[in-house]
């Protein structure tokens, strides 16, 4: 499972989350890009991710409802802008399908897979477009919600 590192840092609008998670990439990517595996683990309990939908390639879209305990779902819509397997994502929501501009750009992930022998060091790093977007995520519990996001995951990849 997970925790052997545990690091987050803050840099001008960016958010980072590190962590060894005793599971190889490719069962890590898998998690992040497989439809039904990203239902088990994208949002943090007691939420739930009732719908997801993935074209992993650049410029391929997605999009994944987050479903809070009250009901109230949450739809985000994305482009991927860089693929490489068991290695690398890199998605943003400055676009919906299409290169649609989207609403309200805030955020681009760069998620990244290292080997460590077996383990993964599991990075995901979020840069926001201002530094109130990247505030207002830390206040929305950044560090908390990824860290068990990223607990759930390391779950999941123990069982796939």
């Amino acid at each position: 499972m997970s925790n052997q590192e545990t690091t987050s840092n803050t840099h001008g609008n960016e958010l980072v989350l590190t962590r060894i998670i005793d599971a190889p990439r490719e069962k890590l990517f898998r998690a992040w890009t497989e439809p039904e595996l990203i239902k088990q683990w994208f949002a943090p309990a007691p939420w739930s991710t009732p719908f997801a939908e993935t074209d992993v390639r650049p410029g391929g879209h997605s999009l994944i409802i987050m479903r809070g305990p009250d009901g109230t779902e949450f739809p985000s819509r994305g482009v991927y802008l860089e693929v490489i397997k068991n290695e690398k994502l890199v998605f943003t929501d400055a676009y919906t399908s299409d290169w649609q501009p989207s609403e309200k750009p805030f955020m681009t992930g760069i998620i990244t897979f290292e080997d460590e022998g077996g383990k993964t060091r599991y990075t995901a790093r979020v840069r926001h477009w201002t530094t109130a977007d990247r505030e207002a995520h830390e206040q929305m519990g950044f560090h908390e919600g990824w860290g068990k996001c990223a607990d759930q995951l390391a779950e999941l990849a123990a069982k796939i």
